[in-house]
């Protein structure tokens, strides 16, 4: 799927620019608001040490995620709804038909925090980073070119950025002026005096290992902004994060909440809770390597008896939605199942699930136990590590549902992280529950499921099944390098197949974005109606946000 340009987010962009949001008066830090401050939480435990680079997962502008209001990207990618792009620091951004270039055109009238103009030649010099080496390429980029003209910037690949679009688009762009004499970007913590300089809505104020406050940006580009102060804090675990929110000690989070609707909902009419579906998914992978999952037809079964929506209302709380299309894909990627595959759903049907086996040659002993056609009774393991709440809540479903239905003994395994990590890398499990790399479209699931290209020195990344068809790699690699969406279609069509007669994995409900928030003092927050983007603090579609609140009152 090409990722969409929302024209009605560039309006929005386009009328902030030009009338600013609505405030509700001065205030200090700089937005003309006199509202109250929104306190940012997650509950990662104590942060302790300052780094303030946006270019580095373990820096702590990273962790709380105060980074994306600072610094800024070419355009923002929409991983719920439409998955449009709105163009942001660039007025415009148009890539070539195999996506191998990017046309970018940099905003007018944007200033940096400290004063400086922002130019076209600050998108260079950001990409060019990478392109001559100073900075690492963490996100494989593959620069090839990267040429200014006025206001034009055009960046160049050495392949299709099809399936990474936004991991480009996302990617901070940072002022020339600072960055030209930092020495090593890939390491900089960014605490000396003046050089936390974004184009973003808001500025670093106070560091501290309690609490980080951002004040509004006066000269925000995008107008003035109805919330003068930002607090980003780190609460040791859920149920501190939890309370801080009932409280009202906490304003907005992103986190899994068990019985939200008790602990939070009802704890205050203005408390919100978003669930923001993505084209990611929680999937069942199954080792195709060895007994029992090396025979489809025990997977088409399990496919047959698996009950997605006890996944979805008890494990998820109802934060998820169930997949039940056999091409694997959710509601949000409808519009690329095949028609072949339209309207076609798997359901919970056990007649059908022990048809299918038993027409593979499977039968029950006395004791109603599946019997594989070697003689073997059927049984296996299902690993998540301990303390992810959720999926071993659905490690206990599944043990239930495949018993009950299929006479199949499903062992609970809860190791470590380490021991759980270990295991799917090397393909030593026999069933784990994992994400999957979220593309924006189709590709991420059959990318993420039948790929070889995951599995490197033996170990693997994603397809962690191991599955391997010549036919299907040649399909992936087809459409993640496409000149054309026919040739994308074409290939699309070959995984789908694939996955269908294949079932070489399951998705079980959409992995989603979570957003909590109130609405004692701002509105404007996106909604299960208007998912403009998601309510989660931690992305970039944080800045759409902020610019879109207004006072309660």
């Amino acid at each position: 799927m090409r990722l969409r340009t929302s024209l009605a987010a560039v309006g929005l962009v386009a009328a902030l620019a030009l009338t600013g949001c609505a405030g509700s008066g001065s205030s200090e830090g700089g937005a003309s608001g006199s509202g109250a401050a929104l306190t940012i939480a997650k509950p990662d435990g104590a942060i302790t040490t300052e780094s303030n680079n946006p270019y580095l997962g373990d820096s702590s502008a990273s962790k709380y995620g105060y980074a994306k209001v600072i610094f800024e990207s070419l355009a923002l990618v929409n991983p719920t709804g439409d998955l449009g792009t709105t163009p942001w620091l660039a007025k415009s951004v148009e890539w070539n038909d195999d996506y191998t270039q990017l046309t970018a055109v940099a905003r007018d009238g944007v200033t940096w925090s400290d004063g400086e103009d922002f130019t076209a030649e600050d998108i260079a010099f950001s990409f060019n980073q990478v392109l001559d080496g100073k900075l690492n390429d963490t996100n494989a980029f593959g620069l090839k070119d990267v040429t200014v003209d006025g206001d034009t910037v055009t960046i160049e690949f050495d392949s299709s950025k099809y399936t990474a679009q936004a991991r480009v688009l996302h990617f901070p762009i940072v002022p020339e002026h600072i960055w030209k004499d930092i020495s090593d970007p890939n390491t900089d913590p960014l605490t000396a005096e003046g050089t936390a300089v974004g184009t973003g809505p808001y500025v670093l104020s106070n560091w501290s290992t309690e609490s980080v406050t951002l004040t509004a940006n006066d000269d925000y580009w995008g107008g003035d902004l109805a919330v003068p102060e930002l607090h980003y804090v780190s609460y040791g675990d859920n149920a501190a994060l939890t309370t801080a929110l009932v409280s009202g000690e906490a304003d907005w989070a992103q986190a899994f909440i068990p019985q939200i609707d008790k602990s939070f909902l009802a704890a205050d009419e203005h408390n919100q809770f978003l669930v923001s579906p993505t084209a990611g998914a929680a999937t069942l992978f199954m080792n195709l390597q060895k007994k029992p999952f090396n025979n489809v037809a025990l997977r088409e079964a399990l496919a047959w008896t698996i009950d997605r929506q006890a996944y979805v209302d008890i494990a998820r709380e109802g934060a998820s939605q169930a997949i039940w299309s056999p091409t694997g894909l959710g509601e949000i990627l409808d519009k690329e199942i095949l028609p072949d595959y339209q309207g076609k759903e798997y359901k919970v049907d056990i007649d059908k699930a022990k048809q299918i086996l038993t027409d593979a040659g499977y039968t029950w002993n006395g004791s109603d136990k599946l019997v594989d056609p070697d003689g073997e009774v059927v049984t296996f393991s299902v690993s998540v590590p301990a303390g992810w709440s959720d999926w071993n809540t659905e490690q206990s479903l599944l043990a239930e549902e495949l018993d009950k239905g299929l006479g199949i003994e499903v062992k609970i395994d809860q190791p470590d992280w380490g021991g759980w990590d270990a295991a799917r890398q090397e393909g030593t499990f026999d069933m784990i529950i994992h994400w999957l790399e979220d593309t924006g479209n189709a590709y991420g699931l059959y990318t993420s499921t039948m790929d070889p290209k995951w599995i490197v020195d033996g170990k693997a990344q994603f397809n962690f099944g191991r599955f391997d068809d010549p036919a299907v790699t040649e399909a992936l690699n087809t459409y993640a390098n496409a000149s054309s969406d026919d040739e994308r279609q074409g290939a699309l069509a070959v995984m789908e197949k694939a996955f269908v007669e294949n079932v070489p994995a399951i998705p079980l409900g959409a992995h989603p974005l979570l957003g909590e928030f109130n609405t004692r003092n701002y509105v404007g927050w996106p909604s299960e109606d208007d998912q403009y983007t998601s309510g989660d603090p931690t992305q970039p579609g944080i800045v759409q946000v902020l610019t879109k609140l207004k006072p309660a009152n």
